[in-house]
Parts: structure tokens; sequence; C-alpha cells
């Protein structure tokens, strides 16, 4: 019986042979405090010239994609920070950062435009970037107040220089925290960014930068809870000398209490609510929001008209439905075309409509008769349009269709 491990015939030995072994991969040590001294002396032996540095930055060996957030601390306060704070750490500093230099735009531009190449050629390191801005933004406590004011110069900077991929929500969402917003710290910085960044750039630019950040639909959330009011908004960004600012929020206020009247409107037209009821509910959103005469007038011509069931082709049918509705919701224009001006608005209105909308362009007389035998139009503000309206909108073609309406108007009045 042949033994389990032998066998009957022999076998060959590796005698004399070498037998190689797979390679493991051994990671080599992290040494931040080694990279951030190396990248130190790059400063301090070109004395802070930046055309010189990125040179020696592109020449070096230096393991940037290991220790990129370790170069943006650099790049920022001069040296590295101490493991997950904003303190610097032991070893080298340098004094050309953008912490030590003045918060004015002169001093803070060069260093964007030198981040901005460094970035080109190793674009990997937006990410770092991103990291290091979003560790010293949560921390804005830890900073002197010029200090970030220095932060808030840069990045309005480095947003108008549409620095390599750099995401506006990186930036703005960390600032967020309770913390800093109820310091005061985030509307501080916020209106430092806003200041800089419209040196250069329009106010589209601005509310596009802000819209990215998810933070265009929240501004009031900058503020600290006791202030957070659009009284509030008003009056800080004026006096900070933003009044383009201002204005934008106060027009948006404007459009979200508009729609908010418009939906009211629209669910109890819908549900036929009894007309004096949908005055009062007109009345009470005016007052609130006090909103302008002129565009109550257009809100309410254009919940009328949506709420027509038009028919998909028979237009005998849609003439019906809009003189139905226009003789039906009479006393609510009424109530609220209370002067000549108005009267005028509103025929501007319905001029507008029917020239746009195929269903209502014939019917621009029927609908100026309706509104004038229920009391909503005079007869002064249709003979004013008439003669002087200075729409021109399928104005030759209303104008004429009307003529036999205005001539028994000229008529009645010349018998009176």
């Amino acid at each position: 019986m042949i033994p389990f491990c032998c066998s009957s015939k022999e076998r060959p030995t590796l005698g004399g042979t070498r037998i190689k072994t797979r390679k493991r991969n051994i990671a080599a040590p992290l040494d931040p405090a080694a990279f951030s001294d190396a990248v130190v002396q790059i400063y301090l032996d070109n004395a802070g010239d930046l055309e010189l540095i990125a040179k020696s930055i592109e020449s070096s060996d230096l393991n940037f994609s290991r220790y990129g957030d370790t170069f943006f601390e650099v790049v920022f306060i001069g040296c590295r920070t101490q493991p997950g704070t904003t303190k610097p750490d032991e070893g080298e500093r340098h004094p050309y950062s953008i912490i030590e230099c003045e918060p004015k735009r002169e001093f803070i531009l060069p260093s964007v435009i030198y981040i901005q190449k460094i970035l080109r050629r190793r674009p990997f390191l937006i990410k770092n970037l991103e990291n290091v801005m979003r560790k010293f933004l949560q921390s804005l406590e830890l900073f002197e107040e010029n200090e970030r004011k220095k932060l808030a110069i840069f990045t309005a900077l480095a947003f108008s220089q549409k620095l390599s991929g750099l995401p506006p929500e990186t930036v703005f969402q960390p600032l967020l925290k309770d913390n800093l917003v109820a310091k005061g710290l985030v509307l501080s910085f916020m209106t430092d960014f806003f200041k800089e960044y419209l040196i250069d750039n329009s106010l589209d630019d601005l509310i596009l930068i802000l819209k990215r950040g998810k933070v265009e639909d929240n501004l009031l959330d900058i503020f600290p809870p006791a202030k957070r009011s659009n009284e509030s908004f008003s009056e800080h960004f004026s006096k900070e000398g933003l009044v383009a600012l201002v204005e934008y929020n106060e027009k948006k206020i404007f459009e979200v209490k508009l729609k908010e009247m418009k939906s009211a409107l629209t669910t109890q037209i819908a549900e036929e609510a009894d007309i004096s009821e949908v005055i009062e509910t007109v009345k009470l959103q005016v007052r609130d929001a006090k909103l302008p005469d002129i565009e109550v007038v257009r809100v309410l011509w254009d919940v009328l008209m949506d709420a027509v069931q038009w028919s998909g082709k028979n237009q005998q049918q849609n003439s019906n439905a809009a003189l139905r509705q226009v003789k039906t919701w009479s006393e609510l224009l009424n109530t609220f075309c209370t002067t000549g001006k108005l009267e005028l608005e509103l025929l501007y209105k319905v001029q507008m409509q029917c020239y746009e909308d195929a269903r209502l362009v014939k019917l621009f007389p029927e609908v100026v008769r309706s509104l004038y035998e229920a009391d909503v139009l005079a007869e002064d503000t249709i003979l004013h349009w008439f003669r002087k309206g200075t729409n021109t909108k399928g104005r030759q073609n209303f104008t004429k269709a009307l003529e036999p309406f205005v001539n028994w108007l000229e008529e009645a009045e010349e018998e009176e």
C-alpha cells in the first residue's frame, strides 16, 4: 500500500529555485506635518510671491492627492490646523496667508487667482478646497471679526472669478448653524459677501448663486431669530447700501402675497362661494398684504377667466361661458374698480386676454358691453380707451369691432 503522502512516481523538486511571493501594497505612513512644513518652506523661499510659489508647487513632488486639505489650510492660515479644529498646529508657519493679509479685495484677489492656477493643474483638489472652506465656515466664531471679513471677501471673489467647480451649496449650507446665526455671525458674513460680489456682478448673478446654494428662498434664515422679519431685512440691507437686494426681496414678498390671494380666490370661485364672502376675502388680503389696487384688479380678472369652463372647439359655448362669468362676478369687479384709472387697467387686461386667447379674440366688444351694463366700466373710460388707448396689441381690430358700440355711446352722449 502506497502511503498517502507519497506517489509511485518521483515528484519534481524546486531545489535551487527562488519562489517569488506576491507584493503587498504597503501604505506610506501619514505625515501631514512634514507636508505642511514643505509647503510653508516654498512660501518662505519665494517671499510670498504667488507666481513663483505656483511654479514651485507645480514642479514639486509633494503628495497633493493625500494632503490636499493640509495644502489649503496652509494657503488660508499659513500652517496646518490641529485635527478637528481650526487652531494652528505646531510646526512651520508663513505670514503670506489669506488670513494674514489686509481685508481688501486687492490683497485677496491674487490668492484666488493663485488657487485657480493650482486647480487647473490639479482639478481633484477642488474637493479639498470644499472640505477646508466647510470646516472654516462652520467654525466662524473661532475667527476674529476682520478674519471673518477676509473669508467673506475671498468667497465672493471665488464665485466672481468662477473658481473651478466650487459649488455654492458647499459654502452656504455650513453657515446655517443655529449658533452662528444666533450670534449674528452669518448675517455679518453674508453682508460682506453680498457687498463684495455685487461690485463686479449683477443682482441676477447673485440670485443665481444663492439659488444654486439653496438659500435664495430662505434669506431671512441668515438673521438671528429675534430679528427675523422682512422689516429687519429691509432696514439692515438698506443701511448697508444694498438697496437692490431690498427691492428684490420686497418684490418676492409681493409675488408670494399675490399668489396667496389668487389661490384663495380660485378656491372660493370654484366652490361658488357667496359673492359677499369673496369680496370680504379680497379686502382682507389687500389690507394685510398692502397690495396695490392695480394688481388686485389684474388678479381678479385672471382668476375669473381661469375659472371659466371652456369648451374644446365650440366658440359659441366659450362666448356664453365667458360672458356668464363676467355677469356673475361683476359686483366683485365693480367693488375694486373704484377709479377711472383702475377701470382703464381692467380694460387693458381684457384687451390683452382677448388678443392672446383665440377663444376670446372675437368676444372683445361683447365683454366690454357686458362690463358697461354691469356698471364696472364707465362710458368715459371706454371712450378714452377707444380714442387714446396706448396698448397696441390687437388695437386696430378691437377698435373696429367696438366701433358700433362706441357710436351708440357717443350718440347717447349727444342726446343728453
